[in-house]
């Protein structure tokens, strides 16, 4: 996955706001919510030395690496891989990869993608081998703005020589398949003009597909769902409970179930507040017996710089615990002392 970032940064850098990551006077967050935030003083060719030093010899000075890629933003995480290479004339990636193993090994490599090199790496994980993780289409396609889905199908296709779409399409069926193409076109509305007529005609369309008759219309909840702008259905989320007395995420686990029900819950949280819909993410992945450790790694790497400040308060209003504290006692090792970095204290 790493190998080709340098050449991609130029088609990256066009949509995204890297724009001049390759001027090295200039470097900069992909959000302004994060707890990772950019490191003053920057030195990536002292960063690079520091981290040969934690692979020389017998064993790895784990705490080194953390030190180093728990505090430094990917725009410049970018540059300390290009002054390894420069200095070493070895993929930093190909090196750490082949000293560490387990979570953190997982957590380290996706720290030093780029963010939609890391999701379309995980889409395709997510579809290889026997057996799909559903989570994971639903997790970043149903989160991803427009121009980040644009930018994951254009690096999937020149990564893995096919497009996402039809990776998606190999991989899922029915309806819930239909879905996922539909968020794959990255062509919803993103302006805030709210159709006030529209939006009752929408409510109005989704319950008469629904509650009121037999079978489900699914259809037209994608069509609403999966085009509409957000302000858009926030406005239709309020008609549908006026029209049916209840919140469309009830109704939607009332009539749907599986794949189909999750994506279009995760589309309707992510529409209320994305930061509230990986705070309930993360909980899941901890509560109970064992860790679903893919989704805990994916969710705090990928918004580490984005809003983990804004998940974290989240988590903490609807469940009274710290997310910090959930990590301290479901993880372990360097592994725990890595997540924790990145969920920045309590």
């Amino acid at each position: 996955m790493h190998r080709n970032d340098g050449q991609y940064l130029r088609t990256y850098a066009l949509r995204h706001r890297y724009a001049k990551l390759q001027d090295h006077s200039i470097s900069e967050t992909i959000g302004n919510r994060g707890t990772v935030t950019e490191a003053s003083g920057f030195d990536p060719e002292a960063d690079a030395q520091k981290l040969r030093g934690a692979m020389k010899g017998a064993g790895t000075d784990e705490a080194a690496v953390i030190e180093v890629l728990a505090h430094r933003t990917i725009a410049q995480r970018q540059r300390i891989k290009e002054a390894f290479k420069q200095a070493v004339g070895k993929d930093l990636a190909d090196e750490l990869s082949s000293e560490l193993s387990g979570n953190f090994r997982s957590v380290v490599l996706g720290l030093l993608m780029l963010a939609p090199v890391y999701d379309a790496y995980e889409l395709r994980s997510a579809m290889k081998g026997a057996g799909t993780e559903e989570a994971c289409l639903i997790d970043i396609l149903a989160s991803r703005t427009n121009d980040e889905i644009k930018t994951i199908n254009a690096f999937y296709k020149k990564e893995y020589g096919k497009s996402l779409e039809d990776a998606v399409c190999g991989d899922t069926s029915g309806m819930f398949q239909r879905v996922l193409v539909s968020l794959l076109t990255a062509g919803r509305d993103e302006s805030s003009n709210v159709d006030e007529a529209l939006a009752a005609k929408d409510a109005k369309e989704i319950y008469e597909a629904g509650e009121a008759r037999w079978g489900t219309d699914e259809v037209k909840f994608l069509t609403v769902l999966c085009v509409r702008n957000h302000q858009h259905l926030l406005r239709v989320f309020e008609e549908y409970k006026k029209i049916s007395g209840k919140d469309i995420e009830e109704s939607i686990k009332r009539e749907m179930s599986g794949c189909l029900e999750d994506v279009f819950l995760a589309i309707v949280k992510c529409v209320r507040s994305k930061p509230a819909f990986f705070a309930e993410r993360l909980y899941k992945s901890m509560k109970g017996l064992g860790t679903t450790d893919s989704v805990l790694i994916r969710i705090m790497v990928s918004r580490a710089e984005i809003d983990m400040l804004d998940i974290k308060a989240q988590f903490l209003k609807v469940y009274g615990k710290t997310l910090y504290s959930f990590i301290k006692g479901d993880t372990s090792g360097d592994y725990r002392k890595i997540l924790l970095e990145l969920c920045g204290g309590e």
